[in-house]
């Protein structure tokens, strides 16, 4: 029944403003609404819900994700607004900062919040 549902994702945040400003103005994603709980923003085919909360820990493990074609050019677009990717001890990453997995390639960073987002490209190298 679900199969065929739209899946939205969910993101705790603290601040309301840097989360637009990242999410819309950097990421690129439209905003669609703003009330005391929640911002609404839309991708392709999925709606990020940020929940509003005074305070919480973010988990150190990705949390939103995007498929791109093109893993180096979407790396080189987000560094050049300032998008900082995460290095991890142990992993061979790149001088972008993207790692070759089994089957994909992929590169981590954070939102304002500290949220662990990536993007992936889909291999068959």
């Amino acid at each position: 029944m679900l199969g065929s549902s739209p899946i939205n994702g969910f993101i705790r945040i603290t601040d309301a403003q840097k989360t637009r400003d990242f999410y819309e103005g950097v990421l690129g994603l439209t905003f669609m609404r703003d009330n005391p709980y929640v911002l609404v923003f839309q991708g392709k085919n999925a709606l990020i819900i940020a929940q509003k909360v005074d305070k919480f820990l973010p988990l150190q493990a990705t949390v939103l994700g995007w498929e791109v074609e093109d893993i180096r050019e979407a790396v080189s677009f987000l560094a050049k607004r300032g998008v900082v990717f995460q290095r991890y001890a142990g992993m061979e990453q790149d001088e972008l900062g993207i790692w070759k997995s089994p089957d994909s390639k992929v590169a981590w960073f954070n939102d304002p919040d500290g949220n662990v987002l990536s993007i992936l490209e889909q291999s068959n190298y």
